[in-house]
């Protein structure tokens, strides 16, 4: 029976390091197995991953823009660049030539203010001399006995008092008188005290000046105030005939 005993228990050992070598070996064949689907598996997703790669690809083509439309695009803001600096030098020019021009006229006009004052002054002697001629004229002239020496005197040094100034405002300033009597009528000259209607014109004439009209450097800074003849028919042309019926 000890023996029956003994070869049981190398026979269990046989049988259990028999089980293990099979167990091996079928682990053994197991990865084997395993690695043949993993590296089908891999084979499976790299297909899909190259085929990603290849879209992408495609997309990021489409989406560069070519050579023609960079340069079409930088020639579009290289215009409107240079479009930008035309105008900024236009305008800056514009402005130097208004800063120019306003600093000329105040230098030019920087006296206007004192001869407006002495324009009045100005109006005075006109007026002492045209009294005094017609008191001349009434007189029967200068060598009338009813004119003194003193008065002749008196008139002929107020007379030239006024064509000094005169000539001395016109010379060193720009002053200049104009005469308005028989003129057309021009509002930029002239200021209208009295209208009178004439059959005898076709335009508006001055008829008569009270006060004498000035520039100043080309410049009315001060309009004659005269009195205007007014033709009596304003559709009347110069040949007389009427203006058409309304």
């Amino acid at each position: 029976m000890g023996e029956n005993t003994g070869d049981k228990k190398v026979n269990s050992a046989e049988e259990r390091e028999s089980g293990i070598d099979q167990d091996r070996e079928d682990g053994l064949r197991e990865p084997e197995a395993g690695d043949s689907g993993g590296q089908a598996g891999g084979r499976d997703a790299e297909v899909p991953a190259e085929a990603r790669t290849e879209d992408d690809a495609a997309e990021e083509a489409a989406g560069e823009p070519s050579p023609e439309q960079i340069i079409a695009d930088l020639e579009g803001k290289n215009a409107e660049l240079n479009d930008r600096y035309l105008r900024k030098a236009a305008d800056f020019d514009n402005f130097r030539k208004r800063m120019t021009r306003e600093k000329q006229d105040a230098i030019d006009f920087a006296n206007q203010s004192l001869i407006l004052d002495l324009i009045p002054i100005i109006d005075d002697f006109e007026r002492a001399i045209k009294a005094a001629e017609t008191a001349i004229a009434g007189a029967g002239g200068v060598s009338g006995g009813d004119i003194s020496k003193d008065f002749t005197a008196l008139y002929e040094g107020i007379s030239m008092t006024e064509k000094r100034l005169l000539t001395q405002l016109e010379n060193r300033w720009g002053l200049k008188r104009y005469d308005s009597a028989g003129e057309p009528f021009d509002p930029n000259f002239h200021e209208a005290l009295m209208m009178e209607k004439s059959a005898d014109i076709t335009e508006a004439i001055v008829q008569e000046e009270w006060t004498k009209g000035y520039t100043l450097k080309d410049r009315v800074i001060r309009t004659a105030q005269v009195k205007v003849l007014m033709p009596e028919d304003p559709g009347r042309d110069a040949a007389g005939n009427g203006g058409s019926p309304s």
